[in-house]
């Protein structure tokens, strides 16, 4: 992989797409045991499904975060569908895609493997033009400003306050544990953290839906109240959009209530910002339909003038939130943030608080470290 060569022709985009490959690697968790733990769920490993696209000498890459059915869904639904095509138009693509997996099933894994072939097809545009991906895009932004995420709930003090402490000492001014698993505990938890950071940092929450309304009402209040927490991420699931906004209408106004990481569909964003649901909607652009998923979403944020934070994926969210006019922040996860770090060259660090995406190297500015990668491999087989 790499960039055009100097002077690379920009009609090369008009080449046809050689080949498809898809991957899956198994990383396992560092939490305790091998274990994490949120407000709903336990996890032991991440599966990144991993897809590359061909076209005149040069590859692109995209990724998402699902179950190896993703990468088998790519296999033998979009790999077909976009091989021979010429590279010049995603969004054309992109629509083809969408049409195609009508009857397989767009949400969820339909919706997570067209996103991993969207991104990678953008990355390989980019790379055909010798252009690093957010110069291509139409970007607002230089930067991704970032809050620290994890604050799992099976941490124990030390480590919770650790790790939140580490991200403000690099300089991030917006910290977020999870919460609501054994609701009994959070006051102790959150007390560690307030009292290891300080009062400077702004302090987020994320239930993952593990609360009933009136009770996240209850916490909401405290949270609030006791810790000074500007952020509570659904503290009822996000399917539960009359409930999101009885949170938001009723709930503190310095407390703002957030959700959107589960959307897959137009469908699933309108209901949340119809009303609204939320005072910050959030996308995942390995989920939404990647960077074409993405561009529409940030259009009806605009429209309905709420921000849009984005959701992990962080060597990918980093060039392409900057294309979203009312964006927030980005999610800086610490499982990501390790797995990206493990399987790719060229991922980026925070710098003052934000990720500035790499304007020298062409696409996403990634490589992958197959040497690495391959004791996790749960799909797919290392290219030759």
């Amino acid at each position: 992989m790499g960039g055009a060569p100097t002077g690379a022709d920009p009609a090369g985009v008009d080449c046809r797409i050689e080949a498809v490959d898809v991957h899956a690697f198994e990383i396992p968790t560092d939490g305790p045991d091998g274990r994490e733990q949120d407000g709903t769920l336990e996890w032991e490993s991440t599966t990144m499904v991993l897809v590359r696209v061909h076209a005149g000498g040069r590859t692109g890459l995209g990724y998402t975060y699902g179950d190896v059915s993703v990468a088998s869904f790519v296999s033998s639904k979009l790999a077909p569908l976009v091989r021979g095509q010429a590279v010049s138009s995603p969004p054309a693509h992109w629509r083809r895609m969408g049409k195609q997996i009508r009857n397989a099933g767009r949400p969820g894994v339909g919706a997570m493997a067209l996103s991993a072939v969207d991104v990678a097809l953008w990355d390989l545009k980019a790379r055909l033009l010798d252009l690093p991906l957010v110069r291509l895009l139409p970007a607002y932004h230089d930067r991704v400003p970032v809050y620290g995420s994890g604050g799992f709930t099976n941490y124990s003090l030390d480590r919770l306050a650790g790790q939140l402490t580490g991200w403000a000492e690099q300089g991030i001014p917006r910290l977020k544990l999870k919460t609501s698993r054994e609701p009994e505990r959070d006051p102790r938890r959150l007390d560690t953290v307030r009292r290891a950071v300080g009062d400077e940092p702004e302090l987020f929450t994320d239930a993952n839906g593990a609360l009933a309304r009136k009770e996240a009402l209850y916490w909401a209040r405290r949270f609030h109240e006791e810790w000074d927490v500007r952020w509570f991420e659904e503290p009822v699931g996000s399917p539960d959009v009359a409930g999101l906004r009885m949170l938001r209408d009723r709930g503190p106004e310095r407390l703002e209530i957030a959700a959107g990481e589960y959307a897959y569909t137009a469908r699933d964003f309108v209901d949340l910002v119809d009303g609204p649901a939320v005072d910050c909607l959030q996308a995942d652009v390995t989920r939404c339909g990647g960077i074409t998923g993405l561009l529409e979403v940030a259009g009806l944020s605009a429209a309905q003038h709420l921000d849009l934070s984005a959701h992990c994926a962080p060597a990918i969210s980093a060039h392409a939130f900057c294309a979203v006019r009312r964006l927030r922040h980005l999610e800086y996860f610490h499982d990501h943030v390790r797995i990206e770090d493990l399987l790719f060259e060229g991922t980026l660090s925070p710098d003052g608080g934000a990720l500035r995406p790499d304007t020298v190297r062409p696409g996403l500015g990634l490589e992958f470290k197959w040497a690495d990668a391959e004791r996790y491999r749960a799909y797919g087989t290392r290219p030759a």
